[in-house]
């Protein structure tokens, strides 16, 4: 039987004013939540890869190695800490922990004196990351109505990103009232963690188990995973060969170094990143709510090729760093909240958090994969190598992505 003509997208009929009102108030908490820990993830992150090779003396392909296997961690603990919040479907207590973990590891980066002392910190922190990831994208899904996914995540993610702006605009004011002082103003990293830790203890509210169909749902079992769909499947290969095609941010920091950004000021490309990021973060989470998702994939994906060729040819010129930062944040922002949305709609309502946690865990390991070869290749080609590399596999994931046509229905 022939597939009958594609669905029609109607224009938004409500005004993004009307949205905000209607969005709960767990919501707003778990974006504030994110806004006040990345501030403080992202003033440490911004500075690490200077202190990794400027005071620890680390090379490029450890700064790789150390970025992978963190983001990896991270997405490795999502799979167990999503199956536990789907079988015990409590998930509030799972995201505080993961919250409190990493807020409790923020001391140790202002404290370490080797680069082992720095592996464990990132390491507990990316645990923490894990433990909160899944559970907090599912807990999403089972407060928000389903015509309000995009602009949820769209929204969580926007105050997150702005989060990642104050944080390395702390710390250049930090880098410039303290003399260039790293470890210093590493230490300011602290309270916004605490913060976060307290917001959420008292401001998050989990639905009871008669809410929105939660009340008859019977304890997670290992058979259960067979209830991931083909669609759910195709999702997680997608978001796999999307993650190849980037690497950590890591390398943004350190691209604006080799072309000559002083290094009080080299945060400020994670300012312009986080910046357009967290600007287009919420509005493409209101037009997935819309339109067809492949076109805002596409859109993300030559984003980032462009992105990586700013990047690959700066030479001596910050200001194309900065560009290609930008435009990195605006492929982050078209993305990344789509993704939590498409896995959300695919994953059956008991299993949510158990669909985040393996999305994120084959994410994680092609994330190590792909920052594992930017450090060697930064470290046998040179800087320009690592992002025509990332520019060569980002288009051909978007020629993958628009050649690609799903089965017709029989």
């Amino acid at each position: 039987m022939k597939e009958g003509p594609a669905p029609k997208f109607s224009p938004p009929k409500a005004s993004i004013r009307n949205i905000f009102s209607r969005l709960p108030t767990s919501i707003w908490v778990l974006g504030f939540g994110s806004l006040f820990m990345d501030s403080s993830s992202e003033l440490i992150h911004s500075l690490l890869p200077l202190f990794m090779t400027s005071v620890l003396g680390a090379s490029m392909v450890v700064v790789g190695v150390i970025e992978g296997i963190a983001e990896a961690t991270a997405a490795i603990t999502k799979v167990f800490s999503g199956i536990i919040s789907d079988y015990f479907k409590k998930r509030k207590l799972l995201v505080i922990l993961g919250y409190g973990l990493a807020a409790v590891t923020k001391p140790l980066f202002p404290l370490a004196t080797s680069i082992g002392w720095v592996f464990t910190a990132r390491f507990l922190d990316r645990i923490g990351k894990g433990i909160r990831g899944a559970p907090r994208d599912a807990l999403v899904a089972d407060i928000t109505p389903a015509e309000l996914r995009g602009a949820a995540y769209g929204l969580r993610q926007s105050l997150d990103t702005v989060g990642a702006v104050i944080g390395p605009v702390l710390a250049v004011v930090l880098m410039v009232q303290f003399a260039n002082n790293i470890k210093t103003a590493l230490w300011f990293a602290v309270i916004p963690a605490f913060i976060t830790v307290l917001l959420l203890v008292i401001g998050i509210r989990e639905p009871e188990r008669g809410e929105r169909g939660l009340k008859h749902l019977a304890p997670l079992t290992f058979a259960d995973i067979k209830r991931l769909s083909l669609r759910y499947w195709l999702i997680v290969l997608l978001g796999a060969v999307f993650t190849l095609a980037r690497f950590s941010e890591a390398f943004l920091v350190l691209r604006a170094r080799d072309v000559g950004l002083a290094i009080g000021y080299v945060p400020v490309v994670m300012i312009v990143m986080n910046l357009v990021y967290a600007f287009a973060a919420y509005p493409a989470g209101i037009a997935s709510d819309r339109i067809n998702p492949r076109s805002l994939l596409i859109a993300g994906l030559i984003t980032l090729v462009a992105s990586d060729l700013l990047l690959a040819t700066a030479a001596a010129m910050p200001w194309q760093v900065l560009a290609g930062a930008g435009l990195w944040g605006l492929h982050m922002g078209l993305t990344q909240g789509l993704f939590s949305k498409l896995l959300a709609d695919a994953a059956p309502l008991g299993l949510r958090g158990t669909a985040f946690g393996v999305f994120n865990l084959v994410s994680g390991v092609a994330l190590l994969l792909a920052s594992t070869i930017a450090g060697l290749l930064w470290t046998l080609l040179g800087a320009p190598a690592t992002f025509f590399a990332g520019a060569v596999f980002a288009g051909l994931t978007a020629l993958g992505v628009m050649a690609y046509r799903p089965p017709r229905a029989t």
